[in-house]
């Protein structure tokens, strides 16, 4: 390689070996610029350099007009990209650090209840009833239509058979333990619920399609 070569590749600077830039979208010219303006000691001078750099900023990033309070955004940028060590007096505060910032808090779901999505709000609602009742046989009657309505709701929404025992499980969890059925007592059979099942969905097919007599 000829020496003239040589020197001017030995000479070159590249990108690979410079700091890592805040922002690239304003590219290494203005973070160049900005770290020119952290040195200036005036502080009303630097206050017109960093103006000026935000100009800059602007005409680089045509859509920021239309961004929500873009001003502000540019003069945050203008702090990120000086590492937060620029002290002007600018229109707007510097933006938090990011270990200041908190973020945004934390979003807090109500849990609304213990039961499956597939049993529906009305099992809460007899549920609720069926507590506020005094106990008796009114009341072991109501948990046991509860009982059979959790039974149809499963088979309805899942595939396969259940077994009475997790019925009765889960009536007492979503019920706080307050309502129960003695294991002697036999639910509805899976079978009758699957074959009413059955014969409800073929009669909706039917009725699709079936033709109208004219």
């Amino acid at each position: 390689m000829p020496e003239s070569i040589a020197s001017a590749h030995e000479g070159l600077t590249y990108n690979s070996r410079r700091p890592d830039i805040a922002i690239p979208e304003y590219g290494r010219v203005v973070h160049e610029l900005i770290t020119h303006c952290v040195t200036i000691e005036d502080r009303e001078e630097r206050t017109k350099c960093a103006t000026a750099i935000v100009s800059v900023m602007r005409t680089l990033v045509p859509g920021s007009k239309e961004m929500v309070d873009h001003e502000e955004k540019l003069w945050g940028h203008l702090h990120v990209m000086s590492n937060w060590q620029l002290d002007i007096d600018g229109p707007f505060p510097p933006p938090a650090k990011p270990e200041e910032d908190p973020g945004p808090e934390r979003l807090t779901y109500t849990q609304l209840s213990k039961r499956p999505s597939f049993y529906g709000r009305i099992v809460e609602e007899l549920i609720a009833k069926a507590k506020a009742m005094p106990e008796g046989e009114e009341r072991n009657a109501l948990s046991m239509m509860i009982a059979n309505l959790l039974k149809r709701q499963y088979l309805t929404w899942n595939k396969g058979a259940v077994e009475d025992p997790l019925i009765r499980a889960q009536l007492r969890e979503m019920s706080e333990g307050a309502l129960d059925v003695p294991a002697e007592v036999e639910l509805v059979s899976s079978s009758e619920i699957l074959k009413s099942k059955r014969k409800t969905t073929n009669n909706f097919r039917n009725n699709r399609g079936g033709k109208r007599k004219r």
